[in-house]
This record gives C-alpha cells, sequence and structure tokens, in this order.
C-alpha cells in the first residue's frame, strides 16, 4: 500500500493522495494498474513476429501462453518517429517526422488545431503540445524512459542541428528518433527530462522497490536489440532473434519486480510493419472501426514510403497480474488506443487522437485476471518493545526511513511501518520550519512526503500510545 502526504505546499510523489487534493483516479471498472511498462521493438509484421516458425519463440510462445495476445494491434504510420511521437501524445503523422527527422527542427508554426493536433511541419513541437509525461507528473505520479545506449540523460542535439544517430556505431547503438521524450519543449526546456529520460541501466536499481519504480516506464532497447538492423554493427545477428534474446534478459526482470507482481502491466509492442527499405512484407494499413486512425492535418499519406493509412498490423502482448494467462482479444487497437488505455488507467485526460470521440481503450476484453495472488503480509510487527522514558527502541515503529534525492526537485523522505502509529514530521532549514501531523499511519504501509526544503533535517516521530519512536535525517 502506497500513501502520500503533502508538507505545506509541497508536492507529493505517490500513488494517493491523504490530503484534500487526491491524485486521479481510473477510469470506472479498470483494475487498480499503477505501474505501466512499455517495451517497444521495430520494424516487424505481425505474419513474420507471431508465426508458428518464429524467430520470436520467446515472445510469439512464452510470454503470449503468459498473459494476454492482442493480434490486431497497428502502427499508426511510416517510419519510426511518428509512431513513437503518437504513443507519447497523441499526435498524427507529419512529413518531418515521418522521414524520422534526421534535422532536429522545430514544428511550425505549431499553431493548434482540431482534436488536439499540432499544425505544420518539423519534430521539435511546442510547449503547448503535451505527453503521457507531463500529464503524469501534473497529476504527482512519476515516468521515465529508459533508453539503451544513450549513455547521459536527455540526449539531444541542439534543436537546429542533425541528428547524429540515424545509424548505428561500434559501441553506440541509440537512436534518437525511438525516443519520443526530447521531441518536445515541454520536457526538454526544464528539469523533467534529466531527470526522468535516463539511459537503461538505471532501470534494474528502480525495480528494486515499488517505491522507486515510476508509475509509467517507457523501455527502448538499443537499434540491435529492438530488431532494427538485420546484421548488427557489432556483427551480432539483429532482427527478431536479437529482440528475442533481450525480451528474455528484461522481461523477467520487469514481472520479478515488486511494483510489477503488485499491480503491473507490460506491453510489448513494435512501432510499425515493414516499409521499404526494410525487409518483410511491406503494410500501410490501419486498424479498423471502431479504432480511429485518422491521416490527420500534416500528412496526405500516412504510410509514408508507401501508400496506405497506417503503419500496418504488428500484433502486441501485455502481462499482468490482472490478466489471465492465454487471454486473446479480437478487439483492434493501435497507440493511440495504447496511450489512451495508459491515461484512463491513471484517471488522466486524452491527449490528441487519443481523445477521439469512439477511440479504443483496454477494458474486459484484456483485463481477465483477478489481480496479484493474496498472501501473508510480509510486515510483522510482533510485540511492542518497553519504552525508555516515553522512547522506542529504534526499529519498533518504523521500519525504513530514506530521503530520496531528485535533481531540480526538493526531496522526497520515504517511511514504512511496522504498526500503527500516530506521525508527525517536522522539517528545518535555517530558521524556516513546517510542521505536520499528528496523522494517522497504517501498519505496513509506505508514505512519501514532499520536502518544502531543499537542505536540512526532518524530525520524526511515531507515536503508539504515549510512547513513540523518534529519529532525525539530514536532506
Amino acid at each position: 500500500m502506497r500513501r502520500a502526504w503533502r508538507l505545506g505546499l509541497g508536492v507529493v510523489g505517490a500513488v494517493c493522495a491523504l490530503t484534500a487534493a487526491p491524485a486521479a483516479s481510473p477510469a470506472a471498472g479498470l483494475p487498480p494498474i499503477r505501474h505501466v511498462f512499455v517495451i517497444v521493438l521495430e520494424n516487424k509484421a505481425y505474419s513474420d513476429t507471431f508465426a508458428n516458425t518464429s524467430a520470436a519463440p520467446y515472445l510469439s510462445q512464452t510470454l503470449v501462453a503468459q498473459g494476454g495476445f492482442i493480434p490486431n494491434y497497428w502502427g499508426i504510420g511510416h517510419e519510426s518517429l511518428d509512431n513513437y511521437i503518437a504513443l507519447a501524445s497523441g499526435q498524427a503523422p507529419n512529413g518531418v517526422t515521418q522521414a524520422d527527422a534526421p534535422l532536429y527542427s522545430e514544428m511550425v508554426p505549431g499553431t493548434p488545431g482540431a482534436d488536439g493536433q499540432a499544425m505544420g511541419q518539423g519534430s521539435v513541437y511546442p510547449t503547448s503540445v503535451k505527453t503521457i509525461a507531463d500529464q503524469l507528473l501534473g497529476a504527482g505520479r512519476t515516468w521515465k524512459g529508459y533508453m539503451e545506449d544513450m549513455g547521459t540523460t536527455c540526449r539531444h542535439p541542439a534543436v537546429g542541428s542533425p541528428d547524429n544517430t540515424q545509424s548505428a556505431r561500434q559501441g553506440d547503438q541509440y537512436a534518437m528518433r525511438h525516443n519520443p521524450f526530447v521531441y518536445f519543449h515541454s520536457i526538454i526546456d526544464g528539469p523533467a527530462c534529466i531527470a526522468g529520460d535516463v539511459p537503461l541501466d538505471r532501470l534494474p536499481g528502480d525495480l528494486g522497490s515499488a517505491a522507486s519504480t515510476p508509475n509509467f516506464a517507457f523501455v527502448t532497447p538499443n537499434l540491435c536489440n529492438d530488431g532494427h538492423d538485420r546484421t548488427c554493427v557489432d556483427g551480432r545477428q539483429g532482427g527478431l532473434p536479437a529482440a528475442d534474446a533481450f525480451l528474455r534478459q528484461w522481461v523477467p526482470r520487469i514481472t520479478g519486480s515488486p511494483a510489477f507482481k503488485q499491480d503491473g502491466l507490460l506491453l510489448v509492442i513494435f512501432d510499425e510493419a515493414p516499409a521499404p527499405p526494410d525487409s518483410g512484407t511491406s503494410d500501410a494499413s490501419a486498424c479498423p472501426a471502431p479504432c480511429q486512425s485518422p491521416a490527420g492535418p500534416n500528412t496526405v499519406n500516412p504510410g509514408g514510403p508507401i501508400a496506405g493509412p497506417g503503419g500496418g498490423l504488428v500484433g502486441a502482448v501485455a502481462l499482468s497480474p490482472y490478466i489471465r494467462p492465454g487471454t486473446i482479444t479480437a478487439r483492434p487497437y493501435n497507440h493511440y488506443s495504447l496511450l489512451r488505455s495508459v491515461e484512463d488507467l491513471f484517471g488522466l485526460g486524452h491527449l490528441g487522437y487519443a481523445g477521439l470521440a469512439g477511440q479504443t481503450a483496454f477494458g474486459s476484453d484484456l483485463y481477465t485476471g483477478t489481480g496479484p495472488a493474496v498472501g501473508p503480509t510480509p510486515c510483522s510487527a510482533g510485540s511492542l518493545p518497553v519504552a525508555r522514558r516515553g522512547v522506542l527502541p529504534r526499529g519498533s515503529v518504523l521500519s525504513r526511513v530514506r530521503v530520496i534525492r531528485r535533481r531540480g526537485w526538493a526531496p522526497l523522505l520515504e517511511l514504512r511501518f511496522r504498526r500503527a502509529a500516530s506521525l508527525t514530521v517536522t522539517s528545518r532549514s535555517g530558521r524556516r520550519s513546517l510542521r505536520v501531523g499528528p496523522r494517522r499511519a497504517r501498519a505496513c504501509a509506505t508514505y512519501r512526503f514532499g520536502l518544502r526544503f531543499r537542505h536540512g533535517t526532518a524530525s520524526i516521530r511515531a507515536g503508539v500510545g504515549r510512547a513513540s519512536e523518534r529519529r532525525a535525517v539530514r536532506f
């Protein structure tokens, strides 16, 4: 269980609020999924990926059997970048994003149009165009994009400069066009990009606890491991075998994490089907009604190098405690549907074409499971130790006290309770101080506080009856 409180006017990062301003609630009838993981692979047709003789048996057989199979899942255009932009923001293709934006250029004029679409051509969207990351931050949730081989956080050139990641290089197979978050001024112009757009090697640490796992995690393999390159620049075999090997490595890490076991959803998707010069059968079809996939105002042909209304049939797989193994849904979906589905889970509004009337979103056709297996609680308080002069021994009430530092933001204070208690926290920085409480805390619950000050001390008092455990931490 997670709770979030607010110290004064500080922003709290957690799953729900105990203040007068609660976090958004999921749409009615949906399971309480609070951690969503998306792995995006590249340029493969449904007929190849999920064939009986597929070169990706772990994905097409093992994972399909473990979760939900979505055979009718489509890309929204060609080539890659327009699909990633759609996943993040609901924006439709334009000529530059369809060409994978070899020049990292402003989207101009960028004026607002119908259905939440920005009008114009270019790849870097104006601040007025929001993403799922902006929505989550605004609702007190967390997000991260995990990019393999990116090396440094929020990696992109200056606006107006060429994209030098269009082809893989030895030791650097990062592709910026597969990292949608760096194409929005709403992200790159502030601290959100440095904090949220990070190299993939940070994911294992973040999976260590549900509290440190972002509510939304977008995972992009490098140009070899996403299946994009048939032969990788380092000489390894690419294509579906490389993508399958990546999944074998990372899917068990995700599904074995506390966050996934508690309330997780993992989606494995492809951005698009093949289109010239890709190998494989070219496909620029779009999802049929009731799924919505308009061409948009900025292109006459979403199919890009081939004529067609979309990005082709690719298929997808979903794993969750809320999905019964072996589930198959016949309902049609695309990237706009996925965005809408994530927004619905977190009670957010709908961006761009995710908000079209009648747009499909995951529902009871996919969420067929009953949730995490109920077992004994891992929290055992035991008998209350004897207090000395009203002070309980360390660990009697609090099983964990830690400070979570955030670049560009005041830190968070995280507390886990062995037993129910009355909690008071006083933070001090110089002559300034702020107190919250007393508030009731539940046994075996974890709480996260937004600290108003970037540096100082926090005095914690967790009372049980007339006695209390007391802690002091510097931050």
